[in-house]
């Protein structure tokens, strides 16, 4: 039987949908825990790669970097969309993984601006726009390739898992970041103990890379394949015959990208330089926020091939519209109490968004345009809200004087948001083509 007439229902395409959710987990893991790692460790960062002397102009050079980074993410959404629906989403995910890896591991390595001057922030750098091309294609993938292998019915639980990998990456970068804080002197922490997960991380590519080799192609690709409906200008065709949808999937992103990287990612590096709340106190509090969106996110994908995807996606905007501002209040009070509650109820909300979002942009497209369609809407949006939203946050504070400045961020994503779900039409129980 050829991957085109699998039954999707059957005990083989059981077995090979454990394959290709386990090979496209690593590659995911890489996706927040760079990103993630990055936002945590900012102040180290900031003070090894840049001249000593103005530790907020280091920290919001930091966060630039951080931002040019995702400008990226558009470049590879185009390039390696693109090509996955040419060749095969098993491909382009293989490039992917190498990419990700190698770009993740370098971070680890660049030697320090005392060492070498000018040359170690280019390298870093380069290293962040590296991540960031092979994440602008890795999400979209990832998210096509598993909604593609799943069973009717199912797709919103099968696609959901993608986004419980990236949150075991979130996971596995707070983690890290909290363990270090709390068991390394501050010295050492911050000379080179904040480099070791970057490094663990690069020897997690070679294995993710011998999963995706051994996965099928999927077989809803496959079928286009032996039809010869394969598109040969992905691009073009989504841009032309698309354009609405991908507006669309553009602002509904936009609401659980801001959140991820104001009230979580930020989040650490705000309490400690704003309220003065010990180090390892923020990023345990984060982590444990993760561990919630990513227990619930598998849950939430459930529960949205029940209820659709459309109720999910705007609970989640109007509830950020809703609570942005007094959830900041309640950190203002500035202790490690307040935080978690915080951040604790930011997990649950953004839990809406990491199990739906997956399968409501590739249930959006057909198969000829899919990966470059959603991994473009996202890339774009990730680019624009996700990747300078710390250093926005940072200037608003800066500008403003108001701590709770950042807060108008979160709220008018929600608003965006719940206005693009409003116009879309429900696609839960519409085939995939």
């Amino acid at each position: 039987m050829s991957q085109a007439t699998l039954d999707l229902r059957s005990p083989a395409a059981q077995a090979i949908r454990r394959r290709a959710i386990v090979s496209c987990a690593v590659g995911n893991f890489f996706e927040l825990f760079d990103f993630v790692l990055y936002g945590f460790f900012a102040v180290p960062i900031s003070q090894a790669f840049f001249p000593a002397g103005n530790d907020t102009l280091a920290l919001i050079n930091t966060f630039i970097t951080f931002g040019v980074g995702f400008l990226f993410r558009p470049l590879g959404a185009v390039i390696l969309g693109a090509y996955g629906d040419r060749h095969g989403r098993r491909a382009a995910l293989v490039v992917t993984i190498g990419l990700m890896a190698a770009a993740t591991g370098f971070t680890g390595l660049i030697p320090t601006y005392s060492q070498v001057g000018l040359l170690a922030p280019l390298l870093l750098l380069i290293c962040r726009c590296g991540q960031g091309f092979s994440t602008g294609g890795e999400w979209g993938g990832a998210a096509a390739f598993l909604v593609e292998y799943s069973e009717p019915g199912k797709r919103g639980l099968t696609g959901s898992w993608q986004q419980f990998s990236t949150q075991i990456g979130a996971t596995g970068a707070s983690l890290s970041a909290y363990l270090l804080a709390s068991n390394l002197a501050p010295d050492v922490f911050n000379s080179w103990g904040w480099r070791i997960p970057f490094v663990f991380g690069f020897l997690l590519g070679p294995i993710g890379y011998y999963l995706r080799t051994k996965v099928a192609e999927t077989p809803v690709f496959e079928a286009n394949a032996e039809k010869q409906a394969i598109s040969h200008a992905p691009l073009r065709e989504a841009l032309s015959s698309h354009g609405t949808k991908i507006a669309q999937a553009f602002f509904l992103s936009i609401i659980g990208i801001v959140a991820n990287y104001v009230m979580i990612v930020f989040m650490p590096t705000y309490a400690v330089k704003t309220l003065h709340i010990n180090g390892g106190d923020a990023l345990l509090s984060a982590t444990l926020a993760n561990v919630v969106v990513m227990v619930l996110t598998p849950f939430m994908g459930a529960l949205s091939d029940k209820v659709g995807r459309r109720p999910m996606i705007g609970a989640c905007g109007i509830l950020y519209l809703i609570a942005g501002y007094p959830l900041y209040l309640l950190v203002g009070n500035g202790t490690f109490q307040t935080l978690l509650i915080a951040q604790l109820i930011v997990a649950c909300i953004q839990s809406l968004y990491t199990g739906t979002i997956p399968v409501i942009l590739s249930e959006m497209f057909p198969t000829r345009v899919r990966y470059t369609a959603l991994s473009l809407s996202y890339g774009f949006s990730v680019a624009i809200f996700g990747g300078f939203a710390p250093f926005v946050a940072s200037w608003l504070i800066a500008t403003s004087g108001s701590p709770l400045s950042p807060a108008y961020l979160v709220m008018a994503a929600g608003a965006a948001s719940a206005v693009a779900i409003w116009t879309m039409k429900e696609c839960m129980n519409d085939p995939l083509e």
